[in-house]
């Protein structure tokens, strides 16, 4: 059997009229990451990855975007959107690898690499952000870094991305930084080859912020939305899917006839799991978890996430 379709229950209907009004009167959108627990995708406005929320929230016209996130994601969207409220259901949501570059070491590339592009996964603080030259997500980083003019890539903070994208782009001199998402480092090849010693038909779908051993056993690697995309346009039945366990609502919803295994133990972001569908209420209720953004910091971050949103188009 595969991974059980998550039973998400009825959300009290008191509860979902109150942010059904809550979000009228106030002019308010909810966005949601994958990887937010089902009840959360089940409100949301728009659920998708890192780079569709970015865009999403570019182009909102609401007045209060709650974010269903972690930090970054927040800061990013209040970054593209200064005169918007950006609201977060649990302010503590953050992403260990956001913050995985170390002082000083952006600026001692820059001394030793001439032309040298500093490349952002979009997964890093806004500080980073700001040291950086353009961001890219796991959808477009490869895309990015060949459209670059620049010989020598300084790409931070994810290492295994980043030896994703050198393996894609061999003409490039791909510098490493040393960090990583410890959700998708855990899972081991190890782990991956048992998933496939019980369930040999099944195809190994993977994100690159997986260890180069785990991406090498794959049929498939890509974002989370292109492991979405991969799995509802094959004609394959089971799966094996390396990435954060919250993708397993959408994967069932959008494939209810298809069966979908995870490493065990399950890949799970605890910090994802922050976000509840009673903290969202509460801060629509509340409007008191905002993401302030430096001004300076803003506008010096706003740079590399436009030159992103141009150059993926």
């Amino acid at each position: 059997m595969g991974v059980k379709f998550r039973n998400v229950g009825v959300i009290g209907k008191y509860m979902k009229k109150q942010i059904e009004h809550l979000k009228r009167v106030k002019n308010a959108v909810i966005l949601a990451h994958y990887y937010a627990p089902a009840k959360v995708q089940e409100i949301a406005d728009y659920v998708g990855d890192s780079f569709y929320l970015a865009k999403v929230a570019k182009q909102s016209d609401a007045d209060i975007i709650v974010f269903c996130g972690v930090r970054f994601m927040g800061e990013s969207a209040k970054i593209l959107n200064p005169d918007k409220k950006v609201l977060m259901p649990d302010p503590s949501a953050d992403c260990p690898m956001a913050h995985m570059v170390a002082d000083g070491v952006i600026e001692g590339m820059r001394k030793r690499y001439d032309d040298l592009a500093v490349v952002c996964y979009i997964n890093s603080t806004a500080e980073l952000k700001c040291k950086s030259d353009v961001c890219v997500t796991s959808s477009n980083a490869v895309k990015i870094v060949k459209a670059l003019p620049n010989k020598n890539i300084f790409f931070i903070p994810d290492k295994n991305l980043g030896s994703f994208v050198a393996k894609q782009v061999p003409e490039k001199n791909i510098i490493l930084n040393d960090g990583s998402c410890p959700i998708h480092a855990r899972i081991t090849k190890e782990q991956v080859c048992a998933e496939r010693e019980k369930y040999p038909d099944a195809r190994i779908l993977t994100h690159p912020e997986c260890d180069a051993a785990v991406v090498a056993l794959s049929d498939y690697v890509g974002s989370t939305a292109e492991i979405i995309d991969y799995a509802k346009q094959s004609m394959a039945k089971e799966f094996i899917i390396c990435t954060e366990e919250g993708v397993d609502y959408r994967l069932m919803t959008d494939n209810p006839d298809k069966h979908f295994y995870f490493p065990h133990p399950h890949p799970c972001c605890a910090d994802m799991k922050y976000n509840t569908v009673e903290s969202v209420l509460a801060v629509l209720q509340k409007e008191d978890q905002e993401i302030i953004v430096d001004e300076e910091v803003r506008r010096l971050a706003l740079l590399p996430l436009e030159r992103m949103l141009g150059l993926a188009k």
